[in-house]
Formats: structure tokens, sequence, C-alpha cells
């Protein structure tokens, strides 16, 4: 059992912020920092951000750390404004992976940044954690930098890069970086702390769970699984080398074994190291780090924040703080394991839970402590709204298991699917004086909510503001097979107890359902039928989701390489079929927005080819011609790449789908807002 992440010594005196400037160090009366946090973030002290948590947990093992927030990365002013670190940089992107934080699924620039003063985009560079990192070394050679966070964490082996359509070595190589910190840091940095605090060299650091550094090769020590045929290792095999960089860069085939078998070995209780040679040197990955404790998480989200921007930014807004101040993260991880999603791989599948003291702490802490707090908390939620406190019946058929997903294609029988411990929590935080009204704003896994239906009248009755956003993602079961999700009958029986619960309680309320366009498996038929199936039960959507080939998904090599790496990869695996290339993705996207007449020309063309003219004229999916005075809008004016959007002709004032967890971040669902909105007539 690793080292509990607690403190081992006598409380430290927290700085009220953590200093980003020499003027804050010497009213702390430091002369140095031992340890400098680089960031695309602004810097907010709140433990939704994560730059935040690292450094008051830096902070509470009795070191001085300092922030260096959004600095100019084309010169090396900024990176050296706080002086030279006593032991090294952590460097990272961010809450969100700077490339999907600067772009659309289409590759157009977007125009703003939530976690930038004033929300104002082009704030960090593209791959923003090989940047920084390079920037780190130019201005204090010697120091070592640790690189980690989301954009690191998913790009810790070689991995297909969307934005240059090409594989792309570790982060740790091109970052030039000292060592790599994937997932959530708390045990990797707590370790790293004592190590260094004990005098340890950094380049001794080995053997830290949830970190991966270069090595020089010693072909005896592990075992090789370059060719997809070889049946995988025995567990009793303690390492494996995954095929190397050169060979995934070339082979699409061995990319997709490759990520296979990185994504069987993310379980702590089973997964070895691996290890991939990246021209004449390897990176090793050491096995995922063990989750916390619920003491251990109570202790991190009780650290001594400011819970606020810091005062640098003066009257300038955070949109991201805005979403975030006033909701709850109860729980980390998720077992869910859809394809296109990252939160797995990333923060672990196992959940991490804070105790029910805790959260209630801090809702008072809130309440009594914000000035902007109006009695309504925005979210109590996680990845995922209703996985607090479900696991596995069995710690040893947990630690042993390898499958995926704990609810795809079904719920698991060793899954624990009791919501009682939730909906306790929910009747205690809204019975709390002071407290109007609970809002869950985090995404319902609708398949797990129908196991307990004591949870959606809990939620239908007390927590929803009129609309509940869920996510089916599609109607149809080919996209849903490569998505790994549970398709249409359990969103059915949802609704059905939904539509029960809140007439009941005497609400109006509706389900906000979002989809997904163009994934990998999607066929022009499936959107045909899923545009049929809006149409029919009487929803626009407003803005859209188009599939985005985020670093290390599973969707993400099916797209690439065109198999399907949930089963073992051959040349006769499965090939799936992949909507690639603008003009495709377009047209699944217009299905989306059958309502859209600027869309109307594209999708008769399309529904023609595929000889479903019946779908065509009045009262069909679309008329047969374009509305009278009918004007294609005005082409964007912007420079190309830069974002743009098709707003639906409101019929009835627009239903407020709230905030929800964009995939290819390692936030709670809370903290970020999703590009989609979905109307009802």
């Amino acid at each position: 059992m690793e080292d509990s992440i607690l403190p081992d010594g006598s409380a430290v005196n927290a700085a009220p912020f953590l200093p980003m400037s020499r003027a804050e160090m010497q009213d702390l009366g430091w002369s140095a920092c031992d340890v400098i946090l680089v960031t695309g973030d602004a810097y907010v002290d709140h433990p939704s951000f994560g730059m935040a948590i690292i450094g008051r947990l830096l902070e509470a093992q009795g070191l001085r750390v300092g922030i260096i927030s959004q600095p100019d990365w084309k010169n090396l002013t900024d990176f050296k404004q706080l002086g030279k670190p006593r032991l090294f940089f952590g460097v990272t992107a961010g809450n969100m992976d700077s490339m999907v934080n600067r772009y659309t699924a289409d590759r157009k620039i977007r125009s703003d940044d939530a976690y930038t003063p004033g929300g104002q985009g082009g704030k960090r560079p593209d791959r923003s954690v090989l940047v920084y990192a390079n920037r780190c070394r130019e201005a204090f050679k010697g120091v070592p930098v640790i690189i980690g966070g989301i954009e690191a964490s998913l790009r810790r082996i070689a991995h297909y890069d969307y934005w240059s359509d090409r594989v792309r070595r570790s982060a740790l190589l091109d970052a030039k970086a000292d060592l790599l910190i994937y997932g959530n840091a708390e045990r990797q940095v707590t370790a790293i702390a004592r190590q260094l605090k004990k005098g340890q060299k950094f380049s001794d650091l080995r053997g830290i769970r949830g970190t991966a550094l270069v090595h020089t090769p010693d072909e005896d020590m592990v075992l090789s699984a370059e060719d997809p045929q070889i049946p995988v290792p025995a567990r009793a095999n303690k390492i494996l080398r995954l095929p190397s960089f050169e060979a995934v860069s070339q082979d699409k085939l061995l990319y997709a074994h490759a990520s296979r078998i990185l994504h069987q070995e993310t379980n702590p209780g089973n997964a070895r190291a691996l290890v991939q040679r990246h021209g004449s040197v390897d990176v090793l990955l050491y096995p995922p780090p063990l989750p916390l404790t619920t003491k251990e998480m109570d202790f991190v989200y009780e650290l001594p924040y400011a819970r606020r921007p810091h005062p640098a930014y003066a009257e300038r807004r955070i949109p991201a703080f805005e979403m975030i101040q006033h909701s709850l993260t109860i729980q980390r991880g998720c077992f869910g394991g859809c394809t296109f999603c990252s939160i797995t791989e990333h923060e672990g599948r196992i959940i991490q839970n804070r105790s029910e003291d805790s959260i209630i702490k801090e809702i008072k802490m809130i309440r009594d402590t914000s000035e902007t707090f109006s009695g309504f908390i925005s979210d109590l939620g996680g990845p995922t709204a209703n996985m607090y406190r479900l696991a596995c019946r069995s710690r040893e058929i947990e630690s042993a298991c390898r499958k995926p997903s704990c609810v795809y294609p079904d719920v698991c029988e060793n899954l624990k699917t009791d919501h009682s411990a939730l909906i306790e929590l929910y009747r205690k935080a809204r019975a709390l004086p002071g407290i109007k009204r609970v809002h869950i704003a985090s995404g319902v896994r609708y398949d797990l909510a129908i196991k307990d239906p004591a949870y959606v009248r809990e939620l239908a009755s007390h927590h929803v503001g009129g609309y509940l956003k869920i996510a089916p993602e599609h109607t149809e079961e080919g996209p849903l097979s490569k998505m790994m999700k549970p398709g249409m009958a359990a969103y059915d029986r949802f609704k059905e107890l939904f539509d029960r619960y809140s007439t009941e309680a005497g609400k109006e309320q509706y389900l906000i359902p979002y989809f997904i366009a163009a994934h990998p498996g999607t066929r022009d038929e499936d959107m045909v039928e899923l545009a049929l199936w809006l149409k029919g039960n009487g929803f626009r959507a407003d803005q859209v989701q188009t599939f985005l080939p985020s670093p290390m998904a599973t969707a993400t090599a099916m797209y690439h390489s065109g198999k399907n790496p949930l089963r073992r990869v051959t040349e006769e695996s499965e090939e799936v079929h992949i909507p690639r290339g603008l003009k495709i993705r377009r047209l699944h996207k217009a299905f989306l927005r059958y309502h859209d007449p600027d869309n109307w020309p594209i999708l008769r063309d399309a529904l023609r080819r595929l000889g479903r003219d019946d779908l065509i004229g009045p009262g069909k999916l679309i008329p047969a011609h374009q509305p009278r005075n009918w004007q294609p809008k005005e082409k964007s004016r912007e420079k190309p790449g830069e974002k743009t959007g098709h707003q639906s002709r409101r019929q009835k004032p627009a239903a407020r789908a709230g905030s929800f967890l964009t995939r290819h971040t390692g936030l709670p669902p809370s903290q970020q807002r999703r590009k989609k909105v979905t109307r009802r007539k």
C-alpha cells in the first residue's frame, strides 16, 4: 500500500494565495520558491482547479509554492518572474487540453476561453505543455521539469493527434521533461515532495505509480507484444512492451493493438508497467496510482483554499469560476467506459468518494462565506452525477477485473446500484438552513438510475430546475456499440419514471437528450433514423456536437485505424465505418439540425442518394422546397479557423440545459459548458 497523502507533520501556515509575483513572495518572507507551478489557466484558488489542488497539497507538505499563470510564451520574462525554484517546475496546460480548449471538432478556432479573465481566447499556445516546459528549461537550465494534467496524461505514450492527423511521440519526450505525471496527481506529487525533502536526487526518483520517465533500453527486463497475433503474456509478468512509436506511426493495426493493451492496463489492482521504445530510448510507464481513500479525498477538498480568483484579476470575470463557484465535487472516477471519453484513463474507473460530513461542511462554507451566494447550490456531482458510493461487491473481483466498463453491454451483476447514500446526501444538503435549492447539473447515468427508481423520484421531485440533461448519444446500434452506450430502451424506461415522478411532484419538467454526430460506426442511414427520432419526439438541436478524436480515447483509435480495439486486433478484426472528412461530418451534423433551412439542400441530396425520397415533402422530415424569401446565412467573415455556429430560431424561451462534462477534460461536469443545447417544441 502506498503512503498516505495526509501530512506527516504539524499544520502549515497557509498563504492567503500562492504568490504570483516577487512582491507577494516578499510579503510572505520568501526569498525563493521550492516549487513553481506553470499553468495555462487563470489562477483560481478553488478545488475545482487542478493547479490549486496541487499547489495547496505541496504547501501542506511544507513547501513554498509559486504560480505562473498564463505566461507569455513568446519570451522568457514571465518564466523568470518568480526566480529559480529550488526543487522543480511543475507544468500543466490547465483544466482542459489546450487543443480541445482552442479548436472545435471541425478544427476551427474558438473565440473564447472560459479559463481566462474576461473569457478572452488566445492566451495559451497550442500544445501548451510542450511550449511551457521548454520555456522553463530555457529560463533556468538544470532545473527539473515535471509535466502533468489532462494534456500530458492523455499523451503519455505515442498517440494519434487529430489536429496534425498523425501519430506523435510521448509528450514526455517532446517536452524534454524529467518526469510525466498521469491521472490525478495527489499521490505522485506527495511522494515526490517527500523524497526530495529527504535530500534524494531528482534523477533517483523511480517506481512511483502514475508516473512516466525516460530510461535506457533494457531488452531483458520486458516482454514483447509487438505482434498483435502473440497472446498477451500471463498476468504474473510485471512489465509489458508496447509496439514502438516507429511501429505504431507506420502501422494502423499496431496502433489499434497498442491502444487495446493500454486500456487493459488501467486497473490499479492488476495493471502492469508499460514500456514503449521511441528511437533509441524507452518511455516507461509505471502502473496507475491507487485510488484515494475517503479520508484522503476529504483532506484534498478541505485544504485552505481562498475559493476565489487571485486578486490580480481584479474585476475581470473568469467564466469557468462563475460556473462552478457554488458547486461541489462529491466523487471522482467513472466506470462507464464510453469510448469517446478519456475520464476513465485519467481519473480511473474506481469511484473515489468524499464523506457526507465533508460535503455538508463545504456547503456550509459556501453559504457562510460567498458574497455571491443566494441560496442555490448549482451541483453536487462529479464525472457522473449518480456514481457516488457505487462500487463492486467484492474487492477481490474489482482488483482482478479488466473489463473496460461496469455498465456495458449490461450493468454488471457485481456492481452495487443502491443509490441510498446519494439520496440521503441530497436530503441533508437541501435541509440545511439558508439552502433554497440544490440542483444536479452533472450528467445522470440513466441506465444506473433505473436500477433504483427511488433515486429517480428524489431527483425529479427536488433537484431538477425544469430540464434535466442526459446523454443517450445515439439511437442506432451501429454507433452505440462503438460508443459502449446502453441504447434507447434504458432511455425510454428512465423517461417513463422521470415523467411519472415529475407529475406526482406537480412539476412540468423535460429531459434534454444529447447526441453525437459522426462518431466511428455511424453511417448516413443511422443519422437519418436519429433525425426521425428527434422530429418524432419534438426536439430541435440549437448547437450540436461532432465527434472529436481526443488523444488516447478508444474511439480515437477506431477513427485512426478503422479497427475495433474493443476486441482482439488482427488483420481479420472488425472493420469500423468511419465518417471521415469535413463533407460527411457536416452532413451528419446537418441531420441533427434537420429543422434548419440552411441544411435542407444537402439533406435533400443525401436522402435522394439513400433512396429516402419519402422523407422529403409536406409533413416529412424536410420540405421539398426552401422557404419563401429564404436567403442562406452569410458566410462567416472571420478568418479561417475561427469559431462559427448556427443558432435555431426560438419558438419559446430557451431551455437552459446547464453545464456538462466536456469529455476530453478532467473536470467534474459542473465545471464545463457543453457546446450543444437541445430545445423542445
